[in-house]
C-alpha cells in the first residue's frame, strides 16, 4: 500500500492474474458444456428464463425479443445477438439433434443457417424433449446461485432426466481448450446406460455394441468402420467422415441428404467452380431443386450415360463438401467442476452417479414434505378430536399458541397450524378425510424410505425412468453407418471424355488436335512453306508423347491442344527443345503399351510409353543416340513369338526374337544388328529399317519399283541371335527402300 491506502502490484503479477481469471470464466462460464445437463450457460440460462415465462410445449408462443429480454434482465448480461443466436441454434432441426426451442417464423435453413430472422419477428417456446431438462427442477434436486446482481436465483445446473451432453452435444472454444462434442441418439445412448447399470464393469468396446457412432440431425452417412469409433471413444477424441447420400433418377443424380453443418449452395458453387475451370467435363449441368418438401434436392446432370457414375461420385466427395471429416474432442466440465476430456464410459458412469445423485435429492425433498405433512396432519388430528377444548383455549387464553403446546404436547409448527386452520375444514367429514390422507402418505413415506434405504431399489427406479423416457422421447438413428472406400480425386485424363482423337504435327512444329480416326493429316491446311510431318491416333484423355531428333521425350495433354479446324500452335510455345531439334514422331496409346526404340547405329530396346512422358517443358533423354539417325518408334503387340527384322544400309537382313531386347526407362539400348566402320571415304554402314512381324506374317521388302515378299522358312534363313551381321538379301534387293509387313495367308 501506498500512502493514499492504493495497492501497487507488479505489471507481470496483475496481468497474469487477470488472464488466469479470465481463462478460468471462459472455460467454466462460457465456452464448455456442463457433464449433469449437457448445457453452457447461456443455453442454460435461456431454457430456465423460458420455463420461468411459461412457455412450455403447451402454452402459445411467445416474441423472442421477450425470452431474451428476460434472459440478459435477469441472469445473463452480455450481447441480445450472441443470446439470440444461441437459441436459434437450439430451435434448428437441422444443427439440434433433440430440439429444445420450438420456433415459429424464419429460424434460418440448412443451406444457411445464419438467415434467420431478427428476434422481433419470431416466436418460440420449449419443446416437449426440454421437460427432461425441467421436471424435476423444483423438487431441491440441484443447487441454485445468485443471479449477477443478487437480486434472483438460477440453477447451477438443470436435473437432466437423460444424458443430454451426448444427446445433443456440443461445440465451443475457450482459452487453451476447445470441445466438439458430437450429437447422439437417444435410444442408443439409453441402452448403454441401462447396460452399464446392470453391468458396471462394462468396457468402452462393450458400450459401443449400444453406441456405434454419433447420429446426426442429418440422413447423410456415416462411412468411418466401427473399429475407428471404438478408439474414438476410448481416447474421447478423434474423428470421422460423412458422405453424402444420392439417387438415379433418369439418369441424373440427386443428392438427397448432406452431411452435417454442409451448404447445398456452397457445395453447388466449389462443383461450378471446377466446371468453369474445365476441370470437371464429365458433368453438363446443375440445378438445385430443394424446396420446403424437399429441403436438400441437388442434381447433377451427367454429360452422357457413359460417364462412370460411381467414379464422378468418388471424385466429388474427394474434391467438395459432398464428404466431410468432424473432429471430435469430448472436453466438458465434470460433476467436480473441472474441465477434462472424457472417454465414453467417464461420460457415462459420471452421468449415472449425477442421476443417482439428482434422484436421491428428489426422493428425499419429497419425504421431507411427506413428513411435514405427516406432523401437520398429527396435530389436526388431536385438535380435531379436542375440538370443544381446543376452542375453549382459543377463546379464553390470551396467548393460546403457548396453552395449546402446553396442554396437547403440540410443536410450534403444529400449533401454528391448528390456529391457521379455517372453522370450515373442522366439518365432521374432516375426519375422514386427514385419516385417509395419513394413510396415503405414510404408505408414500415407506416407499421412499424403501428406495432412498436400498442401492438396487434406486438403480431400479433409475433404469425403469430411463426406459420411459426413451419411450417418449426416442426415435430411430437418421445418420445410417455404412463403411466405404476412400474417395479418390480423380486426375485429368479420367475426369476427361474419352473420345477417339488424332493428333498432327508439320514440319515447321506446329500441332493441333482433329476429331475422329478417320481424318486424313495431308489433306489439312497448312502454313505457306509448311506441310505435314507425323500424326498420332489415340483418345482425348491420352496424353500425346513426342519424340524430337535427339532421342528427347516430351508430352501433352491431348485434350489441351488446339483444334484443326485452325492451323495448331507452336510446339516452341509448350516446351523447350533443343536448338535444331525437330518432332519426326507422335505416339499414343496406354501407359503400358511398349515401343522399340531404335537409332541408326543398331542399338535399341523396348520402353513404355508411361516411361516417356515428362512433365517438364524440356523433356527427358530416353533414346541416347548421339548424332545417330532415330529410326521410327514400333509398337510392340506383346506376343511372345514376335520378331524383329532389321534391315541395314548394306542389304543384310536380320531376325531376331523380341523378347532379347531389354525393357530399359531410358539409354542407349543393346546391339540389335552388327555393323560395319567405313574406311577412308566409305560411309559406316547403318540401321536403315526395322520392323515387327508376328507369327505367320509376310514381311515385304521394296526396292524402287521391285519389291520382294519373304516369309515362312525363307524368312527362317535368315534368324540369327541379337547383335550379328544376319544374312545379305540376293542381288536386286540389297539397296531396300522400304519395308512392309501384310498379314496372315
Amino acid at each position: 500500500m501506498n500512502y493514499e491506502g492504493i495497492e501497487t502490484l507488479p505489471l507481470q503479477e496483475y496481468t497474469e492474474k487477470a488472464y488466469l481469471d479470465y481463462s478460468m470464466y471462459v472455460i467454466l462460464d462460457r465456452a464448455l458444456p456442463h457433464l449433469g445437463d449437457g448445457l453452457k450457460p447461456v443455453q442454460r440460462r435461456i431454457v430456465y428464463a423460458m420455463s420461468e415465462l411459461g412457455l412450455s410445449a403447451a402454452s402459445k408462443h411467445k416474441k423472442s425479443a421477450r425470452t431474451v429480454g428476460d434472459v440478459l434482465g435477469k441472469f445473463h448480461p452480455h450481447g441480445d445477438s450472441a443470446c439470440y443466436e444461441a437459441m436459434v441454434l437450439m430451435a434448428q432441426p437441422f444443427s439440434y439433434r433433440y430440439t429444445l426451442v420450438d420456433g415459429q417464423g424464419n429460424w434460418g435453413s440448412q443451406d444457411d443457417p445464419k438467415s434467420f430472422a431478427a428476434m422481433r419477428y419470431t416466436e418460440s417456446r420449449l419443446t416437449a424433449y426440454a421437460k427432461v431438462l425441467l421436471q424435476e427442477l423444483g423438487q431441491g434436486t440441484v443447487d441454485w446461485q445468485p443471479n449477477f446482481d443478487g437480486t434472483l436465483e438460477e440453477p447451477v445446473v438443470l436435473p437432466a432426466r437423460l444424458p443430454n451432453i451426448l444427446l445433443n452435444g456440443g461445440s465451443g472454444i475457450a482459452v487453451g481448450m476447445a470441445t466438439d462434442i458430437p450429437p447422439h441418439n437417444l435410444r442408443e445412448v439409453v441402452n448403454a446406460c441401462i447396460h452399464l447399470l446392470d453391468h458396471p464393469n462394462a468396457t468402452v468396446g462393450e458400450l459401443c455394441q449400444f453406441v456405434p457412432a454419433p447420429d446426426l440431425p442429418t440422413e447423410a452417412e456415416i462411412i468411418t468402420p466401427a473399429a475407428d469409433f471404438i478408439s474414438l471413444y476410448e481416447k474421447g477424441a478423434g474423428s470421422f467422415k460423412m458422405r453424402a447420400r444420392y439417387e438415379m433418377e433418369d439418369g441424373d443424380i440427386v443428392i438427397t441428404a448432406l452431411p452435417y453443418q454442409t451448404s447445398g449452395s456452397k457445395v453447388l458453387e466449389q462443383i461450378a467452380g471446377q466446371m468453369q475451370a474445365k476441370k470437371l467435363p464429365l458433368v453438363e449441368d446443375l440445378r438445385d431443386e430443394s424446396d420446403h418438401e424437399q429441403p436438400v434436392r441437388l442434381v447433377i446432370v451427367p454429360r452422357s450415360n457413359r460417364v462412370d457414375v460411381d467414379m464422378l461420385m468418388s471424385h466429388l466427395f474427394a474434391s467438395t463438401d459432398l464428404e466431410r471429416s468432424y473432429r471430435v474432442n469430448m472436453n466438458m466440465i465434470g460433476t467436480d467442476g473441472r474441465p477434462q476430456v472424457k472417454d465414453l464410459r467417464q461420460i457415462l458412469v459420471e452421468w449415472l452417479a449425477f442421476r443417482r445423485q439428482t434422484v436421491t435429492r428428489r426422493l428425499q425433498w419429497r419425504l421431507d414434505k411427506v413428513e411435514k405433512r405427516l406432523h401437520l396432519l398429527e396435530g389436526l388430528l388431536i385438535a380435531f378430536l379436542n375440538l370443544d377444548e381446543v376452542i375453549h383455549i382459543i377463546r379464553t387464553e390470551d396467548e393460546p399458541k403457548a396453552a395449546l403446546i402446553a396442554r396437547f404436547d403440540l410443536t410450534e409448527v403444529q400449533a401454528d397450524y391448528i390456529l391457521d386452520t379455517k372453522l370450515r375444514q373442522l366439518a365432521r367429514l374432516e375426519e375422514m378425510k386427514i385419516r385417509g390422507e395419513q394413510d396415503e402418505l405414510q404408505k408414500e413415506r415407506e416407499e421412499l424410505l424403501s428406495l432412498l434405504g436400498s442401492d438396487k431399489k434406486l438403480t431400479s427406479l433409475i433404469r425403469k425412468e430411463l426406459k420411459e423416457d426413451a419411450k417418449l422421447y426416442g426415435d430411430d438413428r437418421r445418420s445410417p453407418l455404412k463403411e466405404r472406400a476412400a474417395a479418390q480425386a480423380l486426375d485429368e485424363t479420367a475426369l476427361t471424355p474419352s473420345e477417339p482423337i488424332t493428333v498432327v504435327v508439320s514440319k515447321m512444329g506446329w500441332i493441333r488436335a482433329a476429331k475422329g480416326h478417320d481424318i486424313d493429316p495431308t489433306s489439312l491446311s497448312y502454313k505457306q512453306g509448311d506441310d505435314f510431318l507425323t500424326a498420332a491416333r489415340g483418345r482425348s484423355n491420352q496424353s500425346v508423347v513426342l519424340l524430337d531428333s535427339s532421342g528427347r521425350t516430351y508430352s501433352l495433354p491431348a485434350n489441351g491442344l488446339p483444334s484443326a479446324r485452325g492451323q495448331g500452335e507452336p510446339l516452341t510455345g509448350k516446351l523447350s527443345p533443343p536448338v535444331g531439334a525437330t518432332f519426326p514422331f507422335a505416339l499414343m496409346g496406354k501407359d503400358s503399351d511398349q515401343y522399340l526404340l531404335s537409332s541408326a547405329e543398331g542399338y535399341g530396346f523396348l520402353c513404355s510409353l508411361g516411361d516417356m512422358q515428362s512433365r517438364n517443358k524440356s523433356g527427358k533423354v530416353t533414346l541416347t543416340a548421339g548424332d545417330a539417325v532415330i529410326l521410327p518408334p514400333l509398337l510392340a503387340r506383346g506376343a511372345q513369338t514376335d520378331s524383329l527384322a532389321l534391315v541395314s544400309s548394306s542389304g543384310y537382313l536380320l531376325v531376331i526374337g523380341l523378347q532379347d531386347l531389354p525393357v530399359l526407362s531410358k539409354g542407349k539400348g543393346n546391339k540389335l544388328i552388327s555393323l560395319k566402320k567405313g574406311g577412308l571415304g566409305i560411309a559406316d554402314e547403318t540401321l536403315e529399317f526395322a520392323a515387327i512381324l508376328s507369327q505367320g506374317e509376310t514381311l515385304v521388302l521394296h526396292a524402287g519399283k521391285k519389291f520382294k515378299a519373304i516369309k515362312g522358312s525363307e524368312l527362317e534363313e535368315y534368324r540369327g541371335e541379337r547383335a550379328k551381321r544376319g544374312k545379305l538379301l540376293p542381288k536386286g534387293f540389297q539397296n531396300v527402300t522400304g519395308l512392309e509387313i501384310s498379314g496372315n495367308q
